[in-house]
């Protein structure tokens, strides 16, 4: 997944963070930082980290139209008067 070029120690990022930064709006590639030899954090550009978001969104929408479709969870109406309740009375929520 990560190239080898683009795997750096925590230290030297916190050294040179504005070339990180400029190699990353330059390639478009994530870089991985690690912290003692493991994966410690990942620094991506603003457009990849949209689009990351965009799918998980997606993700989850189909996967609540497919539990929909396949008969679980409640009807809508249910639903919100459940939430217009306080928190500590509200039904147990459906797997």
């Amino acid at each position: 997944m990560f190239h080898p070029d683009d795997i750096h120690p925590l230290t030297e990022f916190q050294r040179n963070a504005k070339s990180f930064i400029a190699r990353v709006r330059k390639t478009g590639r994530p870089v991985l930082l690690t912290i003692n030899g493991r994966a410690g954090a990942v620094l991506q550009s603003p457009e990849a980290f949209r689009d990351q978001a965009l799918d998980r969104d997606d993700v989850l929408l189909l996967r609540s139209i497919d539990e929909a479709l396949a008969g679980k969870g409640r009807p809508l109406r249910e639903a919100a008067k459940d939430l217009a309740r306080p928190r500590a009375k509200r039904r147990p929520r459906v797997a």
